[in-house]
């Protein structure tokens, strides 16, 4: 199954990919089906699980999934921990820390969806 691209729910004033909105939708289409797929459900209690607070804090784990998911260039997966970094207190300048350390285990693929954070944090911080 193909991947939703950020175009498809439209653009926005700048003529960016409107990421927010892109991330909200995907956030639904997840709760949906997570209320029908054991399989989502128990991944859903597994990163609930992987991402609270222990010896590494929610804000630091949700920084490394972030760059893991530069790393393995899945938009939905940086749009959706991006926002949860955000909500974990994540500042711009960790954000784009996690993405040099994306950028230094993913190489030019990496730089290219590590691009993608400026509009897409600065969308995310603007709707907040």
């Amino acid at each position: 199954m193909a991947e939703q691209q950020p175009t498809t729910t439209g653009q926005n004033e700048s003529s960016q990919p409107d990421y927010v909105a892109y991330d909200q939708r995907q956030r639904q289409l997840m709760k949906e089906l997570a209320g029908n797929a054991v399989t989502l459900s128990a991944f859903t209690s597994m990163q609930v699980a992987a991402t609270a607070e222990g010896e590494l804090g929610t804000r630091v784990k949700e920084l490394m999934a972030l760059a893991i998911a530069i790393t393995i260039q899945c938009e939905g997966c940086i749009t959706y921990h991006l926002r949860n970094a955000l909500e974990a207190g994540a500042s711009d300048k960790e954000v784009y820390e996690a993405a040099d350390v994306a950028i230094l285990m993913g190489g030019g693929p990496a730089v290219v969806y590590a691009a993608q954070l400026k509009p897409m944090l600065e969308q995310m911080q603007q709707r907040s």
